[in-house]
Formats: C-alpha cells, structure tokens, sequence
C-alpha cells in the first residue's frame, strides 16, 4: 500500500496539478492539508473520475483536510476533528480507516507570530495530538499519523538553521514537542530512511526559494511499529513542486508491505 500526504495550499487553485499528480503516481491513499474548501464545495466528483474515493473535513477559506482512496479500497471515518477541546472548530484533523489501516491526516497549527496566542495554541494542539495517538498506540492497529507538521525536527531539516532560527517551526518547545511524539514509539519514516537529512518537502514562494533549494521539511509520515516493521520505501515527489502554479509543498509518501 503507498500512503501519501499533500498539502495542497488551495483545492480549487491546484485541482489541475492535483489530478495530474494522483494519476502519475497512483498512491493507494492521499492525505490533502489546507483544501481551503467548505464542504459542499469539495471537488468530490472530479476525483471519481480517475477513480478515488474521498471523505473530508472542510473550513470556509483557510484550513481543511481530506482523503482519498482509490475506489474498491474499504474506507470509512473513525474521527472528524482531533479531541480535546470542544471549542476549537478549526478543521485539521480526519481519521479514517483504510482496509484495516488507521490512516490520520493532520495540518498543526503554525504557530507564528511567537511568542503569542498563537503559538500557545500551535502547542496545546501538539499535546491534544499526543494524546489521541496515545490512545490509537493502545489500540495496536496499524497506524499512519501523517500531514503538515509545521515542525522542523532537527537542524539537518532545513537548508539554513540561522534562517529559521527565530520561526515557530524550529523554536525549541515545538521541537520538544515532535521528539515526544517520536519517543513515545512511533518511527519517523523520511527520517528513518534518510538519517543524514538533507531532505525537504516546503520551499517558500518568496526570496525565490524555489529555485534556490531553500526548502526545509515539516510533512511528516509516523508509523505504528505494525506498520514501522513493514516500511518499503518513503520519499518526495519533488519534481511536483517545480511544476506552473504549484503547491509551496511537495506530496511525502511511503510504501508499506
């Protein structure tokens, strides 16, 4: 089973891109952030056409989640929004389960400016995610936690530590936070499989960081151990970001027995 993730900055805008890159590549499952879509405007029918299935979580305008999985593939909802706290309607949370995999798709919070509300937020929301994969560890499925992180693990993770020094990815909670995740078992698997790093899925619109290789990594792929001993392959789809008016992202994927 490939199980990829895409934040796809704006559905409407990069449907084309999208679609081209669903049908170059054929993931089995994709997880989209920032769809920017509400739900009764979410292109469900464009991906029938090339045979995906979609369940999705949507917000007017900013934020928002999906996923999609090739039809004839069982795939059903197990949570909308991740738990916690009651009053925080912000669409960036859908878990579902696919053939017998838990498939979490998340897009955390950024948190700038910081210090602030909305790093607070960006933090509380990481301990809330703790907590809910604390809860799926317990039920011992196979688990794939995936998305936008908005976390720079290490400094190996970005083109220039001095750059992002003063940025809510790279701050020393938000990194203590993410290790937390991972200490608590679960396996990192771009970083499993690329230990020196170097590797990036986020290059900026700006200061033409594209063309540049100034990019830094916070799409992250975490694995259950029943499906971390199952690991085949992981990788980004760099090329996708190269292509006219494309996503600031680059789709992560892995490959699993």
């Amino acid at each position: 089973m490939k199980i990829a993730t895409f934040n796809i900055n704006g559905i409407k805008a990069r449907l084309p891109r999208l679609l081209e890159w669903l049908e170059e590549t054929q993931p089995d499952v994709a997880c989209l952030q920032e769809i920017k879509s509400q739900d009764d405007g979410f292109p469900a029918s464009e991906f029938e056409k090339i045979g995906y299935q979609a369940l999705w979580h949507g917000q007017k305008s900013f934020n928002g989640v999906a996923v999609l999985a090739k039809q004839g593939l069982t795939m059903e909802e197990r949570q909308r929004g991740l738990p916690g706290d009651e009053s925080d309607d912000q669409a960036r949370y859908l878990e579902v389960e696919v053939d017998g995999v838990v498939v979490a798709n998340l897009y955390l919070p950024n948190g700038n400016p910081h210090p602030g509300p909305k790093f607070d937020y960006k933090l509380a929301w990481m301990e809330r995610l703790r907590a809910r994969m604390a809860a799926l560890w317990a039920q011992e499925k196979p688990t794939i936690v995936l998305g936008d992180f908005n976390v720079i693990p290490q400094d190996k993770d970005v083109w220039s530590p001095p750059a992002m020094a003063n940025d809510a990815l790279m701050q020393p909670e938000s990194r203590d936070a993410y290790a937390r995740l991972l200490a608590d078992g679960w396996t990192d698997a771009i970083d499993t499989l690329n230990p020196r790093g170097g590797v990036w899925t986020f290059w900026d619109y700006q200061r033409g960081a594209w063309q540049r290789d100034h990019g830094f990594r916070i799409d992250h792929c975490l694995l259950s151990p029943e499906l971390a001993d199952r690991l085949q392959a992981a990788g980004v789809d760099k090329h996708a970001r190269g292509r006219e008016k494309a996503s600031d992202h680059a789709p992560v994927w892995v490959e699993i027995a």
